[in-house]
């Protein structure tokens, strides 16, 4: 909880009027020079407390993680508890950091997963005589070693990432149900769910998907797993568009991510 002085929120408000003011069209001026005295009569309350919310909020926040050392993973969730005219503010900020990960045994684990595999007849690496087993072979014999982290290590995520994650991507299948002409209620008739049911299903992938990264990445910082520029260099280069692998290297950063999380993944198959 912050608690703002209703001193500095005054002084925000004149630096937020004072933006709007610059930005103000009226009939007879030019935008940037209407008088205050106009200018008040044009600019609305709420206006001026968005402007002032916005501004001051994120500057809280900054000053907010610089004084606690915080690393937040997502945005803030901002609650204003009191904000009224000529009083002091109360401000609450949620924010989420990495969660703390317990790995456990977890190349033990792994490796009685791909003893299990090998049981099940599953294709496991250094195992297979006959080099031309199936891919959907190795898509088991992961999906066994992530099941089995999943069942290994001990992690909670945070409710507002979950939830941050399911709101996006409920608003991305809505409009994808809208192109198709569909209504949201005919779509999920059709595929036998309620609402419901659908954030449920949302809920768990999502769980398991965040688990996965976290644990994954925790694994990769262990065991000193690193990309290279030699690595990004080799994938750009079978990049053959020139204008698709400038914005490749420019966004270097999410590729060299995705580079890691493959290399643990070949790590863990490896043990």
């Amino acid at each position: 909880m912050v608690d703002v002085p209703k001193a500095d929120i005054k002084e925000e408000e004149e630096e937020a009027f004072a933006r709007l003011q610059q930005k103000l069209t009226v009939e007879g001026f030019r935008q940037g020079k209407v008088p205050k005295a106009i200018a008040e009569k044009h600019i609305h309350k709420d206006d001026l407390y968005q402007e002032l919310a916005q501004k001051m909020i994120s500057r809280i926040y900054q000053e907010v993680l610089t004084k606690e050392s915080l690393k937040p993973i997502i945005s803030p969730k901002v609650d204003l508890v009191k904000a009224k005219e000529g009083e002091d503010w109360q401000i609450k900020i949620t924010v989420v950091e990495k969660p703390t990960i317990i790995l456990g045994d977890y190349k033990k684990v792994i490796r009685e997963a791909k003893t299990k595999a090998q049981k099940s007849n599953i294709w496991v690496p250094g195992k297979d005589k006959d080099a031309k087993k199936p891919e959907e072979d190795k898509n088991k014999l992961l999906n066994e070693v992530l099941t089995a982290l999943l069942n290994e290590a001990k992690i909670e995520v945070s409710d507002l990432v979950i939830e941050e994650e399911i709101n996006h991507r409920l608003t991305h299948l809505f409009d994808e149900i809208q192109k198709i002409g569909l209504t949201t209620e005919n779509y999920l008739k059709s595929k036998n769910l309620t609402m419901e049911s659908l954030k449920a299903q949302f809920k768990m992938e999502t769980e398991d998907t965040y688990k996965l990264e976290f644990i994954l990445a925790e694994i990769a910082d262990k065991e000193n797993l690193k990309v290279e520029q030699a690595d990004l260099d080799k994938l750009f280069v079978n990049i053959k568009n020139e204008k698709e692998r400038k914005m490749a290297v420019q966004n270097s950063y999410y590729y060299a991510t995705i580079l890691r999380k493959q290399k643990t993944l070949d790590y863990l198959i490896s043990l």
